[in-house]
């Protein structure tokens, strides 16, 4: 009777956290936290800004009132009325916005670029390596042409 080892729980951990992929999330997330404020100083100082020369530079203060009277505290708690906070909604879209599209132009773009040279001259050096290889072969068939040949004229015999 015998009895098939499963492994541990401590083991199956290790290995978890042992991947790549974990080590990538973590970084990325630790990276995230730091571009946020980044991103929510650029609203803050410039988004905003000119967001308030049109109106408020406060984008939280748009709203609209679904069922009057709209009343709601400087904490956010609404006293009465069903207001619609749409500014929150159109501010958490711009810094969404400008996120993604650094994140694309600064680090997905540059690197999509980057891999794809290396693949280019990865392909280029494979291909020399080919006709090399075709090469060396077509010159090893000619030598065996050539000894078959000057075998058959009589240069050869055994």
């Amino acid at each position: 009777m015998s009895a098939k080892k499963e492994p541990s729980v401590w083991n199956g951990f290790k290995a978890f956290l042992m991947r790549g992929n974990v080590v990538d999330l973590a970084v990325a997330v630790v990276i995230g936290a730091a571009f946020t404020n980044i991103v929510n100083a650029v609203v803050k100082g410039i988004i905003n800004p000119l967001v308030g020369a049109i109106g408020t530079q406060n984008l939280d203060n748009y709203s609209s009132c679904l069922k009057d009277p709209c009343e709601v505290s400087a904490n956010g708690t609404v006293k009465s009325g069903v207001p619609i906070l749409w500014g929150s909604v159109l501010g958490a879209t711009l810094t969404f916005v400008i996120t993604a599209a650094v994140v694309y132009f600064l680090m997905v773009l540059p690197m999509s670029k980057y891999l794809a040279r290396q693949a280019a001259r990865k392909a280029a050096r494979e291909g020399t390596k080919e006709v090399v290889q075709v090469t060396e072969l077509e010159v090893l068939k000619e030598i065996r042409d050539a000894l078959v040949a000057q075998r058959g004229s009589g240069g050869y015999q055994r």
